[in-house]
């Protein structure tokens, strides 16, 4: 990994060439923008034509498919995606030149540094969800803020806006530590668990690191954490900013629920802050869970001086982010939903919501992420994996991994009573539709691919 000695604010200026690598990326597109915006040039590369790439192009923005040296032209520094490594032949056309390279997470704390508000969200899971909230209640309330997120936001037709607002808001991320280029001014603490085991030694070192970003607020800021969850409560012990908590259980937190009902599963309830009724909330998406990642947006905005309001109407169009329990059709009279579910606690969320809807069945068509992940979290997965009627398994989808472990998605299915593994997401699609029947829910669920079997599915209807 490259550590350039020159501080990239230096070259935050107008009139500097910026080489974008992996340009067409879901926080590298909105990088473009903004830095675009600041009166950078901006030109890049992306292995494939895409929209993005085509809506960078109309901007006035250079573009080029495939990595190569050439790519660099006359720049005068590169900033990368985490999927691009050393060995890249820009990157290493960079180094040969002596242009300096950046982290995409170091060009993000770089910008945010420009705003009065950065809203950062962290957490093991929920993040998309919590982050897609507080954007349509600061929308809500005319704040016009610049947003990152993780996922697609039907509101902003993608994962991203450049607004002219005092605030950024930004989906934050554990792994390797990036959130820790951050200079959040409320940094916002979901839940803390073990994941990512393949960077981080154990639970406590995840621990040690959400401390880290916590304690990178200043004083004027906020931090805000789960009281419910243990992670979290670990992770900001110790810290001398005081701790702005959010709960459902623990009725000593600064921001509860209360009056809480359900209608087909989605939650209505009143967020009381300080004992007074500071918004209500009408969900028009299922699950228990989501109440948490109500209560955490509703105090990121609370503790910004937004009225309850803003609240209460930003969340009454709030359908969901992008494969997140998103409704994707009917075939032969069972629901197809898809969900980006990866770890264990995100399928219990999901199941469990999954159990409340009425269905007469539950079919998930699960695709573990990652081979380390899989194997650390295998006993927590198998539990989770028993939750549906029928538990369909596709292979492990790598991403960033070879599969030096020797485990397998047959390892899930010798230990989940019924499961079916299927070595291709053909064989998924072919399985689903041999099981489909009226009154079913069918869930694909994983951070991979696997959403490609139920659109496949959808095709034959």
């Amino acid at each position: 990994m490259i550590h350039p000695t020159v501080d990239i604010h230096t070259y935050l200026k107008p009139g500097v060439r910026v080489h974008l690598a992996g340009i067409g990326g879901v926080s590298m597109c909105p990088l473009a923008e903004v830095l675009r915006g600041m009166g950078l040039t901006v030109q890049g590369s992306d292995m494939s034509e895409s929209d993005t790439v085509r809506h960078l192009r109309s901007l006035g923005i250079d573009v080029a498919i495939g990595h190569s040296a050439e790519n660099l032209k006359d720049c005068d520094l590169v900033i990368r995606t985490a999927a691009i490594h050393d060995e890249n032949p820009e990157i290493s056309g960079a180094i040969a030149r002596g242009i300096p390279v950046y982290e995409r997470a170091q060009a993000w704390g770089a910008i945010m540094q420009k705003y009065a508000n950065a809203v950062c969200f962290s957490g093991t899971h929920g993040k998309t969800t919590t982050t897609s909230m507080a954007t349509h209640i600061f929308m809500e309330a005319g704040t016009d803020p610049t947003v990152m997120i993780g996922g697609t936001l039907p509101l902003l037709h993608s994962g991203y806006r450049v607004g002219q607002g005092d605030t950024i808001i930004l989906e934050s991320c554990e792994y390797c530590n990036s959130f820790l280029n951050f200079f959040p001014t409320v940094a916002v603490i979901l839940n803390v668990e073990e994941d990512h085991l393949d960077f981080f030694k154990d639970l406590a070192d995840i621990e040690h690191s959400f401390h880290a970003f916590a304690d990178l607020v200043p004083q004027r800021g906020y931090i805000i954490s789960n009281a419910d969850d243990a992670g979290a409560r670990d992770s900001v012990k110790g810290l001398r900013h005081p701790v702005f908590t959010f709960a459902v259980q623990d009725r000593t937190a600064d921001c509860v629920a209360d009056n809480v009902s359900f209608f087909d599963g989605c939650p209505v309830f009143d967020v009381v802050i300080h004992g007074e009724v500071y918004a209500h909330v009408e969900l028009k998406i299922p699950g228990k869970h989501n109440i948490l990642n109500t209560l955490a947006a509703a105090s990121a905005a609370y503790v910004l001086g937004l009225p309850g309001e803003a609240v209460s109407r930003g969340l009454e169009t709030f359908h969901g982010a992008g494969r997140r329990m998103e409704h994707k059709g009917t075939y032969h009279g069972a629901e197809v939903y898809d969900d980006y579910a990866h770890h264990p606690g995100e399928l219990h969320a999901l199941l469990t919501t999954a159990r409340t809807m009425g269905y007469q069945r539950v079919i998930c068509a699960f695709q573990p992420h990652t081979y380390s992940r899989t194997k650390a979290l295998f006993s927590q997965f198998v539990e989770e994996l028993k939750l549906p009627d029928v538990t369909v398994l596709a292979e492990i989808y790598a991403a960033r991994e070879q599969n030096d472990i020797g485990i397998s998605s047959q390892d899930l299915a010798r230990e989940i009573p019924g499961a079916i593994y299927c070595s291709s997401l053909e064989k998924v699609t072919d399985t689903l539709a041999s099981l489909a029947q009226p009154g079913d829910l069918i869930l694909t669920v994983g951070a991979g691919d696997i959403f490609r079997a139920g659109e496949k599915l959808l095709e034959r209807a």
